[in-house]
């Protein structure tokens, strides 16, 4: 009995293990074209930026009240000193309201000296009952009136002495004069420019530099500042301020490098080259359409070029500017897929179409 069912169920176990084999030689998935890039470095030879030299610290110089320019000892280039006066108006209003606020003064100082005294003699008369208290209260109020005039007048001279002071324009540091604004004779404003005074000793390199930069634009990134007419003349300066947009019309964005220690062949307004210091190492960035996020993560498919087949890394990443930059986990020479990136599989295998071989 059980070697007749024995003999029976052979038949359907040889069918079970035949369609195992048929399932087990399934066609393998065909091999999928990917486009690709290799990682590099970005470039980092030859100029980057063009700008030009200009002071780290400069005012523009104005005058604080309304008057008319009678005076103007300097011009540009000249050399000022701390406290040199560069510019004088007509003050003949100011020392009038000096005088004005003067004459005040005297005014309300007579009227405390007639309060006071009344005050006395009404404080003398309520002893001997020949005044009201009623009066001595009008005395004594009219005495405090007299006395807040005083210091009103007071307070009123001092501001006229001191704007008197506001005709002559002095510089507040040692400089260059850069520009004038106004010219002899003429009316100027409050807040109106008529000398701008800059600092020759302490100075920088303004440039502007596109988005197409090789590594991420920050403070304090090194460069190195050459002369366009002498590229010999170098100097080391690092990114001191950053303009915080770009520019609507060219797109590109203001850097301001302090140099160290410039040689006197760096004058004000020469046009100088910025390249990337020696130190700082270009950056690795991949395309957007590279970057697969998937469980709060970014990863990327490598492609394994011997057996041409597809791994997925997961890769820290920074914003920037240029793309999506590399932060950890590639390096240099990885080939990765750069297009098709959901719908690969771990070891499959693809055709490389190489984009930057």
């Amino acid at each position: 009995m059980n070697r007749r069912a024995m003999i029976a169920t052979g038949p359907l176990v040889s069918a079970l293990m035949l369609a195992g084999c048929q399932q087990d030689a399934k066609a393998p998935e065909p091999v999928r074209p990917v486009l690709s890039m290799v990682l590099e470095p970005g470039r980092t030879d030859g100029p980057v930026a063009v700008g030009v030299v200009e002071p780290q610290f400069k005012t523009n110089l104005a005058f604080r009240v309304l008057g008319r320019l009678t005076g103007r000892p300097v011009s540009v280039g000249d050399l000022v000193s701390d406290g040199q006066t560069v510019g004088v108006i007509d003050s003949t209003a100011l020392e009038l309201a000096v005088h004005s606020a003067r004459a005040e003064l005297a005014k309300a100082e007579a009227q405390l000296a007639t309060a006071a005294a009344t005050e006395k003699r009404k404080r003398t008369l309520i002893t001997t009952q020949a005044t009201t208290k009623q009066t001595l209260d009008n005395a004594e109020q009219a005495r405090a009136g007299a006395d807040a005039s005083v210091a009103h007048a007071q307070a009123n001279l001092i501001k006229a002495i001191e704007q008197r002071g506001y005709a002559q324009l002095k510089a507040n540091f040692a400089g260059v004069v850069t520009a004038v604004g106004a010219e002899v004779g003429q009316v100027v404003s409050p807040g109106q420019n008529v000398v701008t005074v800059a600092r020759p000793d302490i100075r920088e390199a303004v440039v502007d530099i596109g988005e197409d930069f090789p590594v991420p634009l920050e403070i304090g990134l090194p460069f190195t500042v050459c002369l366009q007419l002498l590229p010999a003349v170098q100097v080391e300066g690092r990114v001191r301020e950053i303009a915080p947009q770009a520019d609507p019309v060219t797109r590109l964005r203001r850097a301001r490098i302090a140099l160290n220690n410039p040689p006197d062949s760096f004058r004000l307004g020469a046009t100088v080259t910025a390249k990337l210091g020696k130190a700082e190492s270009p950056a690795l960035r991949v395309p957007a359409s590279a970057v697969l996020a998937k469980d709060g993560a970014n990863f990327v498919w490598v492609v394994d070029q011997p057996a041409s087949t597809v791994s997925l890394h997961k890769v820290g990443l920074a914003d920037d500017t240029g793309g999506a930059r590399i932060i950890d986990g590639l390096y240099p020479g990885a080939r990765i897929v750069t297009a098709g990136i959901h719908s690969l599989t771990p070891g499959q295998h693809v055709l490389i179409k190489d984009q930057n071989p």
